[in-house]
């Protein structure tokens, strides 16, 4: 369950002047304390102030620490107010007793945890209040970490105070958590204690109640749902429509041409087939389990399920597509393996595979991608990988691609390129996305088991090149049901200047042997790409991709860092799962989709957050600072 109206309240009012002015802007509740150790106190004034004039709409809420029920029941009756906010050691059966005749709101006192004794009053009021702990009643301006609220496991809805100005109010107000009811403003909106400011009321109202920018309308409105013709294959060329083909140096055409012809022989021939699955089941760990993510379809009001490629061996989907290209490397008889990687998941897979066939490894790596993952070059280390730092461009994912492909020029003969991500020249697109579709293959009929039906309302994948998208959308490609939604990286911003979101602000171009949406400047010139994924920081999207964009088959939207992270912290709360910084730009487009009760929503987890632990160490200590930045 997920509270849509937002509870607008203003408490520690006053003065009757300034309490009309307050009221003309038509807040949910208003507040008046019962308590003189406060500033804020009309214990001694309650009898002057014009309550009748504060409209109709408003509730109007008396906010008391310890005092007795006779004296509860007494102002309530005498002062007309329609609800209570209890302070203090009042016990359930105390907000049970009042709750016949008020609204009772009680207040929990919060540090860095929600306190125990909360699932107590279930049932016995009709909101929670968490405010900071260790303050007197009535407002202080002090914050507490707000990031505990993901830890509620009640269902009672529930109000935020505690130190909120108009962005925190608002951040507040965007977090995806179950039953956050509305927020309290108080101190920080005050001239004087008692006096709020009514200009800076009016403008958080206002903001609260304008529908929020990603709520406005339907960002997939233009999705086409009738059906296509084929499935996602490229014509003989490698082209999906207008994107795709082969644009490689005359010293790799033969190399290319091989791998044409052994890719058509032995993909769908059973032998290998067989030999392939049987990795995947004895050796990748399939099928991954599809789970149903109770705590997160409360949260957003659908069925969501969690393809949780997250549990392959080496945590993440790229197993699925090397054991498929290195078996082919050996149909082809080549001696070694060279590969790229970003976040270094592709980088661990091939250096996995290679230890178990007995292939020397080459993985080349950006040498900013090797400080920010660290473990994962220990991991290739360990398995016997050579790991070469690229210090050109960016030293992220383009540059170790650039070194990879000169690498495979000059070693044509006895060298196997094994790309991992669906871009390249032709046929490692379509050779990807096919070694990668068992993920959609197992959506199926696992759907089938649990939901009674094959194809799900939605399926949400990250997108940098798009291997895993790929292979979660293949098999919906063509039903003319199932809406595709592809999450790229926003970085700081699609208009930041530092941003990974190719379909958002690319244009046609041509890179690393392909056709398709690049970032580029107006002479055709790579711009560098930023995400604080090393996954997804790659300045294009595979043609496929770009054909599924143009076609209007699939929707893609811009995540930036900060949702990103914040779907991550939502995600380990909610769920005890830990994503991959990747996984966690798919799981952030929930929050921009109107989504009904009875949607099925699949969320492709592509790999499991154990890589990006220092990332997220480092970031989570400056969260607040972080997100005012972006």
């Amino acid at each position: 369950m997920r509270v849509q109206k937002k509870i607008i309240k203003v408490c520690g009012l006053k003065d009757p002047d300034n309490m009309r002015a307050v009221g003309m802007l038509r807040p949910d509740m208003m507040g008046f304390i019962f308590h003189r150790p406060s500033p804020r106190d009309v214990t001694d004034t309650i009898g002057d102030l014009p309550l009748l004039d504060i409209p109709a709409s408003v509730t109007r809420v008396a906010v008391v620490v310890d005092q007795s029920l006779e004296f509860c029941l007494g102002i309530v009756e005498r002062f007309g107010f329609g609800a209570i906010q209890l302070h203090g050691y009042q016990t359930p059966e105390f907000c049970r007793t009042l709750r016949k005749h008020c609204l009772v709101i009680k207040a929990f006192a919060l540090r860095n945890a929600l306190p125990v004794d909360v699932a107590d009053y279930e049932g016995c009021c009709d909101y929670f209040l968490f405010d900071t702990a260790g303050t007197a009643a009535g407002g202080s301006g002090m914050t507490f970490n707000h990031a505990v609220l993901y830890n509620y496991r009640g269902h009672t809805p529930f109000l935020v105070a505690g130190g909120l100005d108009h962005d925190t109010s608002l951040n507040i107000l965007d977090l995806p958590i179950p039953y956050m009811a509305g927020v309290d403003l108080n101190s920080r909106y005050e001239i004087t204690p008692g006096i709020k400011d009514p200009d800076r009321v009016n403008r958080t109202i206002t903001s609260i109640r304008q529908p929020r920018p990603h709520k406005q309308g339907n960002p997939l409105k233009n999705l086409r749902l009738q059906r296509v013709n084929q499935l996602p294959h490229p014509d003989e060329n490698g082209y999906y429509g207008e994107f795709g083909g082969a644009f490689i140096p005359e010293l790799l055409q033969a190399n290319v041409d091989e791998l044409k012809s052994v890719y058509k022989q032995y993909i769908n021939e059973e032998g290998f087939k067989n030999a392939f699955g049987q990795l995947l089941n004895d050796y990748v760990g399939r099928p991954t389990p599809l789970y149903y993510a109770l705590r997160l379809s409360e949260l957003f009001g659908c069925r969501i399920y969690l393809k949780r490629e997250d549990l392959c061996h080496t945590g993440a989907h790229k197993l699925n597509n090397v054991v498929g290209q290195a078996l082919l490397a050996q149909k082809m008889n080549k001696k070694q393996i060279v590969a790229e990687t970003g976040a270094g998941q592709h980088g661990v897979a091939t250096a996995t595979v290679c230890a178990m066939l007995g292939l020397p490894c080459r993985v080349f790596m950006g040498e900013k991608d090797t400080r920010r993952q660290k473990v994962n070059v220990l991991r290739m280390k360990m398995l016997g990988a050579e790991v070469i730092p690229v210090t050109s461009g960016s030293q992220t994912l383009k540059d170790a691609t650039n070194e990879a492909i000169r690498y495979w020029i000059n070693h044509p003969d006895d060298t196997y390129y094994l790309i991992g991500s669906s871009i390249g020249p032709h046929p490692y697109p379509d050779m990807v996305a096919r070694f990668q579709s068992v993920i959609s293959h197992e959506i199926k009929w696992q759907l089938a088991e649990k939901e009674g039906r094959q194809d799900p309302d939605y399926v949400l994948a990250c997108v940098g090149g798009g291997s895993n998208a790929a292979g979660a959308f293949f098999h919906f490609i063509d039903n003319g049901f199932t809406r595709l939604v592809g999450a790229e990286a926003a970085g700081k911003g699609v208009n930041s200047g530092h941003t990974a979101a190719t379909i958002s602000v690319g244009s046609q171009g041509v890179l690393h042997g392909t056709k398709t949406l690049l970032m580029q400047n107006a002479d055709g010139q790579i711009v560098e790409a930023h995400s604080i994924s090393a996954g997804l920081d790659y300045p294009g999207i595979g043609p496929m991709h770009a054909w599924l964009h143009h076609t209007s088959r699939a929707g893609f939207l811009a995540i930036t860092d900060t949702e990103a992270m914040e779907a991550a912290r939502m995600l380990s709360l909610t769920e005890g799962i830990i994503p991959a910084i990747e996984s966690a730009h798919a799981l952030a487009l929930l929050n921009k989709l109107s989504l009904k009760e009875t949607d099925v929503v699949v969320v492709n987890l592509s790999g499991r957050g154990d890589k990006d632990m220092e990332t997220y160490s480092e970031y989570y200590p400056h969260y607040e600072e972080n997100k005012q930045k972006q």
